[in-house]
């Protein structure tokens, strides 16, 4: 059986500048944009802005194809964070479709006989794995206060693409064939191969009847069409059943409930930073901005050491911080504004070593810390990110996922589910008995790191937005994107296109190209020695409003465009 640290390993599959001048930033004028990670996906987004859908209703018919065509990374059995800007109100609202897990689940979900956090490949693909998904609700929420077409009629282009067939792209039919655990499972093995027994491979017509005739029922009833009846009873079924069955009822279903609430913004140099609150990872991002705030980050480049170096130390404190004290709200008290305190984030940012990476640092004592073990969470890459601007000039920046390949590789209806509770800490307790803060417990979200951004101006108007799948390394993704457009003034392409560089505990990974020349042997000089780059990569995308209208960022790493009506 695959390890943890050998999955993560597969996984690595696979313009204009912002300055502070551009405080000043026009209203949002023309036709819109949509940045996703498969064209297809982005098409049926602009049909919609064509028919002059907003960008929560284009959202709504980008996730309904990403889901088919995309199935690895998100779809209708998943969850998602989302932050949507109302361009007349210029407030940024956070909506949480975070899975849940099942009112029976306790600490033990995901303890061995012995007592022992079981093997993750292990509970990967079991029935314990799955959570309540939120993506359809959460979705559905929005679309209610912020649409402008009618429900029924966003899924048009996913039912056609699902009855007629899609062209399996090369990234797709690349995690067909890998020798990923939920592959295998027998859902997805009959899924993904062709009547004369081999397996699909780019190219190919893949055909979902069954995913078409879901759609439909959800275009006509909403998310109730999942979450009651009898996809509802199906999936039931399909998580209750062995090895390792979970606990999910049709109550657990029924009673879902996604949420909408006001986004956590704290400014940014002469920006506005907007992200959801835990249990996504979008305070901690925050928290990494912060910290780079009160450092002399500002004053270096993209090719210069000291701006990779800075840009490290800052990584490593917020993942040390993030790593013990963040957990669902709804459960645990997580102590967001004492770490996103100004007196708190200049302590800890003294704390970067002006010339060579120390050790390890550890989480800080913000106020309102309670007591919290070390985390033992295993978050391996997954997710999928889009962006949308309307030709209004509101905006949707969402992160949205089933968790990693094919979520369980268990499917119902033409769909997979997800395998978001592995998200939560195996184990419940320290052996001191500490608690940790993403511990299992029945209708808990588990902790993420999706934190799809908004940047405003100082009037509050719309200025980028951005986000990435990829696991825990979701933080220095979004982190390094916000960095490149703010403080090294480079295009959301050119941002997009930097090096990806993760620095966690004594751990420093990164891709070996798209380096400035020296910059490597600068930061190994400076005690920041790189390892190759695990998990699945980022899948960053973005728009920048700019005098002269949008530009988008697509990430080359992935498969997806960036583009206008």
């Amino acid at each position: 059986m695959l390890s943890f640290r050998s999955f993560a390993a597969l996984l690595a599959a696979a313009l204009l500048p912002l300055s502070a001048a551009d405080a000043k930033t026009p209203p949002v004028q023309g036709k819109g944009m949509v940045a996703a990670a498969n064209p297809l996906a982005v098409e049926a987004g602009l049909n919609v802005l064509r028919k002059g859908g907003s960008a929560v209703d284009a959202a709504v018919a980008v996730q309904a194809v990403l889901g088919l065509v995309e199935p690895q990374s998100s779809g209708i059995g998943g969850g998602s964070f989302m932050t949507y800007y109302d361009a007349k109100t210029r407030k940024v609202t956070a909506y949480n479709g975070r899975e849940t897990a099942p009112k029976a689940a306790g600490p033990d979900l995901f303890l061995g006989a012995d007592g022992k956090p079981m093997p993750f490949m292990q509970a990967v693909t079991s029935g314990r794995a799955t959570g309540v998904p939120g993506a359809v609700a959460m979705l559905h929420l929005a679309q209610g206060q912020h649409g402008k077409l009618a429900w029924k009629d966003l899924f048009v282009d996913a039912e056609r693409l699902a009855d007629q067939g899609f062209v399996v792209s090369p990234r797709l039919a690349g995690m067909i064939a890998g020798p990923f655990p939920q592959a295998s499972q027998p859902d997805a093995v009959a899924y993904f191969t062709k009547s004369d027994g081999a397996k699909y491979k780019a190219g190919d017509l893949l055909k979902n009847p069954a995913y078409a005739a879901t759609l439909r029922k959800i275009a006509a009833e909403g998310p109730k069409a999942l979450l009651e009846g009898k996809i509802a009873e199906d999936i039931v079924r399909r998580t209750t059943d062995g090895p390792l069955p979970g606990a999910m009822t049709l109550d657990d279903l029924k009673a879902y409930q996604p949420k909408a609430t006001e986004a956590v913004c704290r400014p940014y140099r002469v920006y506005i930073v907007c992200v959801p609150p835990a249990p996504s990872g979008g305070p901690a991002v925050l928290e990494g901005l912060g910290l780079l705030a009160n450092t002399k980050f500002d004053k270096t480049t993209a090719t210069s050491v000291e701006g990779w170096y800075l840009f490290s130390q800052a990584q490593r404190l917020m993942y040390a911080d993030r790593d013990r004290y963040y957990g669902d709200p709804d459960f645990v008290d997580v102590p967001m504004a004492g770490l996103l305190d100004a007196k708190y984030l200049k302590a800890r940012a003294a704390l970067i070593a002006p010339d060579k990476a120390g050790p390890a640092p550890g989480p800080g004592n913000p106020k309102g810390a309670g007591v919290r073990a070390p985390d033992a969470t295993a978050e391996p890459g997954g997710t999928t990110h889009l962006v949308i601007v309307d030709a209004d000039g509101n905006a949707v920046s969402m992160t949205t996922t089933v968790e990693s390949i094919f979520g369980t590789g268990r499917m119902v209806d033409g769909f997979f589910l997800n395998n978001q509770l592995t998200d939560f800490s195996f184990a419940p307790k320290d052996k001191d008995g500490a608690p940790m803060a993403n511990a299992v417990a029945g209708g808990k979200r588990p902790r993420s790191s999706m934190a799809p951004a908004i940047v405003l101006d100082k009037k509050k108007q719309l200025v980028a937005l951005v986000g990435s799948p990829g696991g825990s390394n979701i933080l220095a993704y979004n982190l390094k994107a916000l960095v490149g457009v703010i403080d090294w003034k480079l295009s959301m392409q050119e941002a997009i296109m930097l090096p990806n560089l993760i620095a966690r505990g004594d751990n420093y990974a990164s891709e070996a190209n798209g380096w400035a020349p020296g910059v490597l042997d600068g930061l190994a000089a400076r005690g920041v020695k790189i390892s190759p780059v695990g998990g699945e990569g980022s899948g960053l995308h973005g728009i920048l409003v700019t005098p002269q209208g949008l530009t988008g960022g697509a990430d080359p790493r992935r498969e997806g465009v960036a583009r206008q009506p």
